[in-house]
C-alpha cells in the first residue's frame, strides 16, 4: 500500500541570528575598549574637553574610525539578529530597522571625521576650528541620526516591556532612551557623549544577551 511521503521541513539555519547577537554584545565593550585605551595613550587627548570622536583625528585617527565601523557593523549584525528573533508583537518591524539604523550611523561617523580643534591632535591650536569642513558636518548628522534612531528604539522597547508587564525592564529602558535624548549641554558636551555613548552601547548590550537567551 502506497503511503503519502512526508513533507520536508525547512529551518532556518540558528547560526546567523546568533552570530549577529554576539556581534552585537561584543561591539560596545569593544568600542570602549579601545576608546579608553586610546584616551590614555593619545598625547594632548582631554576627555573633559575632546569628545571621543576627536580620536578619529591624527596620525593614529585611523585606529578609532575602525573602532567606529566595527561597532557599527556590530549594531547592523544585531539588527539583522533582533530581525530574527522578534517575530511578533510590539516592535517586531520597528526595532531592527531603528538598530540597523544606528549601527549605519556608527559606520558613517566613522568614514567621515570631525574637524582637529581644540588642542588635539597634538600640535592642533587651541580652541575650535574656524569653519567645520563638509566631513565634519557629515560626522556630526550621522551621530545625531544614529543615537536618535537608538533613543526611539528603546521607547519601542519600552513599549513592548510595558505591554507584557516587564516593570523593571521597561523602566530601564526607558531610563536609557531619557537620557539619549537629553538636549547637549554646550559646556559639558565631551562628557556628555561619553555618556551617551556608555549607555547606547549598554542598551545593545543588554538587548544582544537578551535575545541570545530568549533564543
Amino acid at each position: 500500500m502506497a503511503t503519502a511521503a512526508t513533507p520536508a521541513v525547512h529551518t532556518t539555519p540558528a547560526v546567523p541570528a546568533t552570530s549577529g547577537r554576539l556581534a552585537g554584545a561584543l561591539a560596545g565593550p569593544a568600542f570602549f575598549a579601545s576608546a579608553i585605551a586610546q584616551m590614555l595613550t593619545r598625547e594632548g587627548f582631554d576627555i573633559t574637553r575632546h569628545p571621543i570622536s576627536q580620536l578619529a583625528t591624527g596620525d593614529l585617527g585611523w585606529i578609532q574610525i575602525a573602532t567606529f565601523v566595527l561597532a557599527g557593523l556590530g549594531g547592523l549584525a544585531l539588527a539583522a539578529g533582533v530581525g530574527r528573533t522578534i517575530t511578533e508583537g510590539v516592535g517586531r518591524r520597528a526595532l531592527p530597522i531603528l538598530v540597523g539604523v544606528f549601527g549605519a550611523g556608527l559606520v558613517s561617523a566613522g568614514l567621515f571625521t570631525m574637524d582637529p580643534e581644540n588642542g588635539f591632535p597634538a600640535g592642533t591650536p587651541d580652541g575650535p576650528a574656524a569653519q567645520m569642513s563638509w566631513h565634519g558636518v557629515a560626522h556630526s548628522v550621522a551621530a545625531a541620526v544614529s543615537f536618535t534612531a537608538l533613543a526611539v528604539a528603546a521607547i519601542v522597547l519600552t513599549v513592548r516591556y510595558a505591554r507584557r508587564r516587564a516593570v523593571l525592564p521597561a523602566v530601564l529602558s526607558g531610563a536609557a532612551a531619557l537620557v539619549l535624548l537629553l538636549p547637549m549641554s554646550p559646556d559639558h558636551m565631551s562628557i556628555q557623549i561619553a555618556v551617551n555613548g556608555l549607555v547606547a552601547f549598554t542598551w545593545t548590550t543588554v538587548l544582544a544577551l537578551s535575545q541570545r537567551r530568549s533564543a
